[in-house]
C-alpha cells in the first residue's frame, strides 16, 4: 500500500526576521514547518533562510501597517505568529499603528483563513498605562482576543540573546562612559528572560501545546533590580563603573531631547515604563501560564551573558579572567 506524505504546516511569522524572529523561525525550523517570514524588507531577510532546509524558510513583503500585504503573506497559512513591535515612534511607525492596528489586521488575516493565532505582546500591557507602549500592547492583545477568542498571547520579559538592545547597550555603553545610569534608583524589578525560551515558547504554542485564550507571561528565573542587572553585566564584561541613580524628573529631561535622536538610547515613554516593575504576576504562576507551565525550563543570565558579552571585555576572547575576589 502507497504511504500517502503530507505536507508540513505552513506557518507565516511576521517580524521574523528581527532579534527574537530569528529564534523563533529556528525552533519552528527544527520542527519541520514551511515557514513564511513576512517582514518590511524581505531583500534584508536572507539570514533567516540558511536557519533550515533548502526551500524551508521563505521571506516575503508585508507590512502590519498595509492591510492587503498582510492578507497576501497569510494565503495557505495554518497558523500566524505576530511578533511585530516597535520601541519607539518614528515616522509613520506609531505605537498605535503597529501594535493595535497591525496586531488587528494580522488576527482579522488570520481568521479569513482559518489559521491559529500566537501574538507577542509584552509584561506590563496595561489599557490604563500611561506609557503608549504598553497601554497600545493592551489595545492590541484585546483586537487579537476580539478577533479570535482561542489566540494565545505571550507577554515576555526583557528579552537577552546575542543580538539583545538592552544588555548590548549598556555594556557598550560602559566600554567608554565611566558611569551607568540607574533610571529612578535603579530598584525597579525585571525578570530577565532568554530570547531561546520565548522561541521555544512560541514553538510550542504552534504544536498545540499552550492553551487557546490565554495569555501566557513569560520572565526567567531570577527577579533582578535594573542596578542589579548592570551589576552582573559589568561582572561578565569585567569592567569596574560608578553605578549612578537618576531620579525620574532628571531622566525624563535627559530623555526629552534623546528621543530626537534617529535611533534613541532613552524616550520620555521608556521612562514612564521603568516607573513600574516588569515582572511575572503571582496569577501567572498559580495558573502555570509561564513557561514551567509550557515544560520549559528558563536559562539563566549567568549562564547566557558571558557567551556573547565577551566583546565588550578590553581584550575580548583574549582576556585572562581574573579571580572573583579581585574584580
Amino acid at each position: 500500500m502507497t504511504e500517502i506524505l503530507q505536507t508540513p504546516k505552513l506557518v507565516v511569522v511576521f517580524g521574523g526576521s528581527g532579534f527574537v524572529g530569528r529564534h523563533v523561525v529556528r525552533a519552528l525550523a527544527k520542527r519541520g514547518y514551511r515557514i513564511r517570514v513576512a517582514c518590511r524588507r524581505p531583500d534584508l531577510a536572507g539570514h533567516v533562510q540558511p536557519l533550515g532546509n533548502v526551500g524551508q524558510i521563505q521571506p516575503v513583503q508585508a507590512n502590519v501597517r498595509v492591510r492587503w500585504s498582510v492578507d497576501r503573506a497569510v494565503q495557505g497559512a495554518d497558523h500566524v505568529v505576530n511578533l511585530v513591535a516597535i520601541l519607539h515612534e518614528t515616522g509613520r511607525q506609531k505605537f498605535g499603528a503597529v501594535h493595535d492596528f497591525g496586531a488587528r489586521a494580522v488576527a482579522e488575516a488570520a481568521r479569513s483563513v482559518g489559521a491559529g493565532l500566537t501574538h507577542i505582546s509584552a509584561l506590563g500591557a496595561d489599557l490604563d498605562s500611561p506609557s503608549g507602549y504598553a497601554r497600545t500592547k493592551a489595545l492590541g492583545e484585546k483586537a487579537v482576543f476580539d478577533t479570535i477568542a482561542d489566540s494565545v498571547i505571550l507577554r515576555p520579559s526583557i528579552n537577552f540573546g546575542p543580538e539583545d538592545s538592552f544588555f548590548n547597550r549598556f555594556a557598550n555603553m560602559a566600554r567608554y562612559s565611566p558611569v551607568l545610569p540607574l533610571i529612578g534608583g535603579g530598584q525597579n524589578k525585571f525578570q530577565p528572560v532568554y530570547v531561546g525560551d520565548v522561541a521555544e515558547a512560541v514553538a510550542r504554542s504552534v504544536d498545540g501545546q499552550a492553551k487557546g485564550g490565554q495569555i501566557y507571561e513569560l520572565g526567567g528565573p531570577q527577579v533582578l533590580t535594573f542596578k542589579e542587572c548592570m551589576e552582573e553585566l559589568l561582572t561578565v564584561i569585567e569592567r569596574r563603573r560608578l553605578l549612578v541613580p537618576v531620579p525620574f524628573w532628571a531622566a525624563n529631561i535627559k530623555a526629552s531631547i534623546l528621543q530626537l535622536l534617529p535611533n534613541p538610547l532613552l524616550t520620555k515613554d521608556q521612562v514612564l515604563q521603568l516607573r513600574e516593575h516588569n515582572i511575572v504576576s503571582d496569577e501567572a504562576a498559580k495558573a502555570a501560564r509561564t513557561l514551567a507551565g509550557l515544560g520549559i525550563q528558563p536559562q539563566a543570565i549567568a549562564t547566557i551573558l558571558p557567551s556573547y558579552l565577551w566583546r565588550f571585555r578590553a581584550a575580548g576572547q583574549f582576556q585572562q579572567r581574573r579571580p572573583v575576589a579581585d574584580r
